[in-house]
Parts: structure tokens; C-alpha cells; sequence
């Protein structure tokens, strides 16, 4: 090995390579890629579900904040709307799926269906007839699809005060009657989420299962993009960065490795 600097020998071991040329540029090529790559996440749902303000919080931004997806008790968009985001990701805000006369198929040639890599399929009360269609013909164009029952705090709140009040039995009545409605898609995990606190209920596992369907390149986009809502969250996008700086310090090819904790 061309260098016997210990930092320089563990990053070209690290890297699986041989030498110090090749762990540089095998860095370089994939630091490249993790700062190129695109991530394209729709989401859509039936009018007022709280399609927008899932957007926004995912965006690290209050429904009132400048720049923020348009919400409101009507249908506020009428046509995809993109939102640019931090590492490539973008969000796409998608018509409500609530038209009396709404066609999956239809639906999705108008939105440009080949432009997304997932669907997150929205929901704010049991998931309805047009939900279903909808997660059937992404099936059947191969794409991904989840299912986010959004507004839980309010469904807390709603019983909170009641005499047997008990959250996990509430969260749990609720799993159970979204599941009754989508049985016949086989057993798709239904996430609960707050869009106002993303660090409770299920939204952690929503992005643990993201991560697990997703390229490496493209899940490195999806965890650098989100808001940090815990500790948990914080710790992933420390995971990630440490490795991008990694990348580029040894893609920089300047003979020496900073090693970071």
C-alpha cells in the first residue's frame, strides 16, 4: 500500500479496495451518485385528508409558513404541485382521490404516473373504496404504495377525557379499522401519523419501512431530507452525513483521511 498512515490504511480497508487510488475513486463515484440521485415521493388521498400539511411537515414547515403547501377544508390542489426539498428529494402534493367520478387509471396518466418512485396514500377517517382502486392500479404498475391515517391527535383528543380513556386501545381500534379496509389488498401496513408531531405514533416506521424498499443511494436522499423530530431521527441523519464527509474526504484524493467520530 502506497501510504502506511494507519487513518489512510483503515479507510482503503473500509473501502474494500486495494489501494489508495482505487478506494479513491470508488469514493468519489459513489459520493457522486449519493449527491446526484433523485427522489420523487407523491402524495395523495381524498380532499382535506391532510395531504398538504403531511407535505409540510415533512418539509420541516408550519401550514402558515412562507412557501408552505396551500391546506384547507376544500380541495387546494387542483393539479400536481411539486415541492423541492434538501439531497433531491421532491414532493409531490397530488388532486384529492374524493370525485364521485374518480378513475384510478385516468388518475394517474393525469399525473404523470411513471414520474414518482413511491405513493403515500392518505387518509384522515377508514380508507375508502377509491383508495383501494388507486393502491390496486399502482400494484399493477409495479410502484409502491403505503397507507398514512393522518390527524390521530385529533381522534385522541376527541376521547382523551372519556372515563376509560386508554391511547394504545384507541391507536389500536383504529389500525384495526383501516386494516378491514384494505384486507383485500393482502395485509398493507397502515401507518398513524400527527402531521403537528411527526415523533409520535407510527411515522418512525413509516421511514424505517421506506428505508428498507428503498436503493441505497435513494434511502441516504429520503433520511437526509427529513426534519429531526427525536433522537432517533437525529441519529440517522448523523449515521448518513458522516458518511457522505467520509466520501468526500477520501474522494478529495489528498493522501490523507480526517478520521470523524
Amino acid at each position: 500500500m502506497e501510504s502506511q498512515d494507519p487513518a489512510v490504511v483503515e479507510a482503503v480497508q473500509a473501502s474494500g479496495e486495494s489501494t489508495l487510488e482505487k478506494a479513491t475513486a470508488k469514493a468519489k463515484e459513489t459520493f457522486d451518485q449519493l449527491r446526484n440521485v433523485s427522489l420523487n415521493i407523491a402524495v395523495t388521498g381524498k380532499t382535506g385528508s391532510g395531504k398538504s400539511s403531511f407535505i409540510n411537515a415533512l418539509r420541516g414547515l408550519n401550514d402558515e409558513d412562507d412557501g408552505a403547501a396551500s391546506t384547507g377544508v376544500t380541495e387546494t390542489t387542483m393539479e400536481p404541485t411539486m415541492y423541492e426539498h434538501p439531497s433531491n428529494v421532491r414532493l409531490w402534493d397530488l388532486p384529492g382521490t374524493g370525485m364521485p367520478n374518480f378513475k384510478a387509471n385516468k388518475f394517474l396518466k393525469k399525473v404523470k404516473f411513471e414520474t414518482y418512485d413511491l405513493f403515500i396514500i392518505i387518509s384522515s377517517e377508514r380508507f375508502k373504496e377509491n383508495d383501494v382502486f388507486l393502491a390496486k392500479e399502482i400494484q399493477k404498475k409495479q410502484k409502491r404504495f403505503y397507507f398514512g391515517r393522518t390527524k390521530i391527535d385529533n381522534d385522541i383528543r376527541s376521547v382523551a377525557k372519556t372515563r376509560h380513556f386508554d391511547e394504545q386501545q384507541v391507536l389500536c381500534t383504529i389500525r384495526e379499522d383501516c386494516h378491514r379496509n384494505v384486507k383485500e389488498l393482502g395485509n398493507p401496513k397502515v401507518f398513524l401519523i400527527s402531521s403537528y408531531d411527526l415523533g409520535k405514533y407510527d411515522f418512525h416506521d413509516l421511514v424505517d419501512t421506506l428505508e428498507s424498499d428503498l436503493s441505497e443511494y435513494k434511502r441516504f436522499a429520503l433520511v437526509q431530507s427529513l426534519p429531526v423530530c427525536s433522537l432517533a431521527m437525529l441519529e440517522k441523519k448523523k449515521e448518513v452525513m458522516e458518511k457522505f464527509i467520509w466520501l468526500a474526504a477520501l474522494g478529495s484524493s489528498l493522501g490523507a483521511v480526517i478520521p470523524f467520530p
